[in-house]
């Protein structure tokens, strides 16, 4: 603390010179991560999230079926729809024209007062005037009244006023946009992840019309149109294509409840996972919400009383938990509402309690109907539950013997694991290798400090396939957990986690990816928080190792060894006799030969520099696997954190994420054919 002197004398400095106003859009161009997230790629996309949130609002309305975007030259992007057209009329209270109004002021929309919108995505007002502020150059065209009026800004300031630009027939709107370099980190929009968008944008709003066009390049143009009627019942029957589905039928109802539009389809699947996704006015939300909280409580209580009423559970049985009628259960929620409260700019979370009693009313009421039409589906929907209640019982019997082994052992984890002398998670990393011998090589080259190493024999259990119990019993999935310390399932708790960085490090084979995969899937399916939270990576050995004389290089990619050994030919033909060749020798060597091989080349590297036929060698060692490493080799390349290279894991679509997983790991044979052989052609080094 501060002197009651100096705090004096401060406060005499501190006067209302000090306090800035900023005008307009200048808070925007200040601090844009408050608006858009970040300036790297996902805020660069929110721009155009943004513009289409305004075209799609209008399709709320009913006021257009038709939007198009499009991706332009010198990294522009248009977005155009047939709705109203924003007014172009003066606004009384600002004095300018309402277009202008819309564009330059903050919180300036129709999406506040009475009669614009009666349910909207936009809901802070802020959207197209944010992108405005943080574009170079923008073009706003409306069509109203047989017109075509535009007005142009730079950096978010009107370069004249609105004015009419000939005759036009219909009505719309249409923003040309080019964003900030001043401001973003990345101008490059990425075509899949603005397709992925739009085609979910597109099943939220049946009946609507969305183009796509990449006109970026003139002889690699581009163009999806996505057009649904089913709205989310057809986003579920997408989502469930690769899937094998434990009723035919799947459950749809769409009905308005008190100023409400509730929209649920759902069916249930042969996996052990379950996935919810909740909308609220097109924009997903993360984690969910009052709606999410509404649909769980009413699917419950529903099958419940189905299952009591048919005889599927006698009186002396349990009640199914929320956690028996999820498993496998696939679903969609989505609902319009006036005025949304979500939980911060994301909007990652919905907050009006009303709608979980309009969610919980709607969706009860027609899922028992439906339950009652079709009897064969609700059979099949029960026995799916009944099945995840015997499995939870025997899982809970499984965990508790795994946890009572911890503790009967005083907690001493694993006996493979090599624990790291730190108890402070924010400074440990466990490492989980492929195989004894990489572990004997990792433990010999870890800092013992701060990296626990946990080798795992043969592949674990692929989980895509298994319930918790049969997981429980695999001896390595075990020791990962208590490792870990997080526990599992309901009982997960990621404040426990043992280590800051968990580190998959395999081999670069066939075999090492397979073991990668096994490990992703378990982690994605069980310790989902631990990836959304930041704390797994996989880690990046070299593939070779080249030598030229006393040089040694590590290279992670094929391109990058051609690179080296240029650079290498080039330095031994600057220093060798015309005649000389420089002779590149690859070999694959065990470990215990490396040191020798690296004195070999030393000494001839030496000799040849002496002769005038014969030029010096690079040598090119390939690693097929961590355990060929020595343990300094293998801590200066894949374990040192000065040096060593890793990929963060995260998930930045889950619905993607949840696909492949389901492809590549699941029991449908025929998609993951297709998936081969769609991909096949973009493999790289595969070893066989």
């Amino acid at each position: 603390m501060v002197s009651e002197k100096e705090k004096k004398q401060k406060a005499a400095e501190y006067t209302a010179k000090q306090i800035t106003v900023l005008e307009g859009l200048e808070p925007v161009r200040k601090r844009p991560g408050m608006y858009i997230g970040n300036t790297a790629s996902e805020g660069l996309h929110h721009l155009i999230w943004e513009v289409v949130d305004n075209s799609i609002d209008e399709a709320m309305a009913g006021m257009a079926n038709d939007i198009k975007v499009s991706l332009l030259p010198d990294g522009k992007v248009r977005v155009c729809d047939n709705g109203r057209g924003i007014p172009v009329e003066v606004h009384k209270q600002t004095g300018v024209s309402a277009l202008e109004t819309v564009l330059t002021k903050l919180h300036a929309g129709g999406k506040f007062g009475e009669g614009g919108y009666k349910v909207s995505g936009g809901l802070h007002g802020v959207g197209v005037s944010v992108v405005n502020a943080l574009s170079t150059w923008m073009r706003a065209e409306v069509k109203r009244d047989d017109k075509l009026y535009v007005q142009e800004y730079k950096r978010g300031k009107p370069q004249g006023k609105v004015k009419p630009e000939g005759k036009a027939r219909g009505t719309g709107t249409t923003i040309i946009f080019q964003p900030d370099p001043e401001i973003f980190s990345t101008l490059e929009f990425n075509w899949k992840t603005i397709v992925d968008h739009m085609r979910q944008q597109a099943y939220l709003t049946k009946g609507v019309k969305i183009s796509l066009y990449d006109e970026r390049k003139k002889g690699d143009k581009k163009s999806y149109i996505f057009y649904f009627e089913g709205g989310v019942l057809s986003y579920l029957r997408h989502l469930n294509h690769n899937k094998e589905t434990k009723h035919p039928t799947p459950f749809y109802v769409e009905k308005d409840y008190n100023d409400n539009h509730i929209e649920v389809a759902l069916q249930y699947t042969g996996d052990y996972t379950e996935t919810n996704l909740s909308f609220a006015n097109n924009i997903y939300t993360v984690e969910g919400g009052m709606h999410l909280m509404g649909f769980r409580t009413a699917l419950t209580r529903t099958l419940n009383n189905y299952a009591r009423k048919q005889g599927y559970l006698k009186e002396k049985d349990e009640n199914l938990t929320g956690e028996d009628t999820r498993e496998g259960l696939n679903a969609i929620i989505s609902v319009k509402l006036k005025d949304p409260q979500f939980e911060g700019q994301t909007k990652a979370k919905l907050g009006n309690v009303e709608i979980r009693t309009a969610v919980e009313s709607v969706f009860g009421d027609a899922f028992l109907i439906y339950l009652e039409e079709h009897p064969r589906d609700g059979e099949g929907i029960i026995e799916k539950c009944l099945l995840a209640s015997r499995a939870r019982v025997a899982a809970r019997a499984a965990r508790d013997t795994v946890l009572r082994r911890g503790v009967l052992e005083g907690l001493t984890l694993p006996g493979k694991l090599a624990d790291c002398s730190s108890r402070d998670a924010k400074n440990s990393e466990l490492y989980i290798v492929e195989g004894d011998s990489a572990g004997g090589s990792a433990k010999q080259g870890r800092n013992r400090e701060f990296q626990a190493i946990l080798p795992l024999r043969g592949k674990i259990l692929n989980v895509e396939k298994s319930r918790l119990d049969k997981m429980l019993a695999n001896n390595e999935i075990k020791s990962l957990i208590l490792a870990m310390g997080t526990n599992i399932g309901e009982q997960f708790d990621i404040s426990k986690l043992r280590y800051d960085r968990i580190i998959i490090m395999t081999d670069a084979d066939v075999d090492g990816a397979h073991i990668r995969t096994l490990l992703l899937t378990l982690l994605y399916r069980y310790f989902p928080e631990i990836i959304t939270a930041g704390h797994l990576y996989v880690a990046q050995p070299p593939l070779y190792r080249i030598q030229f004389g006393k040089q040694i290089q590590y290279a992670y990619s094929d391109e990058e060894k051609e690179k080296i050994i240029n650079e290498f030919t080039k330095t031994a033909t600057s220093k060798t006799k015309a005649a000389a060749k420089v002779e590149i020798v690859e070999e694959e060597v065990a470990a215990a030969d490396a040191r020798a091989l690296a004195a070999k080349e030393a000494t001839e590297s030496k000799e040849d520099d002496a002769s005038e036929t014969v030029g010096p060698r690079i040598g090119i060692q390939r690693y097929k696997g961590l355990g060929e490493m020595n343990p300094e080799q293998l801590w200066e390349t894949t374990m040192d954190p000065e040096r060593r290279v890793m990929r963060k894991i995260n998930i930045e679509d889950v619905e993607k994420a949840d696909e492949v997983f389901t492809i590549l790991m699941g029991g449908e044979v025929g998609a993951r054919k297709r998936f081969i052989h769609t991909h096949a052609k973009s493999v790289k080094n595969l070893d066989i």
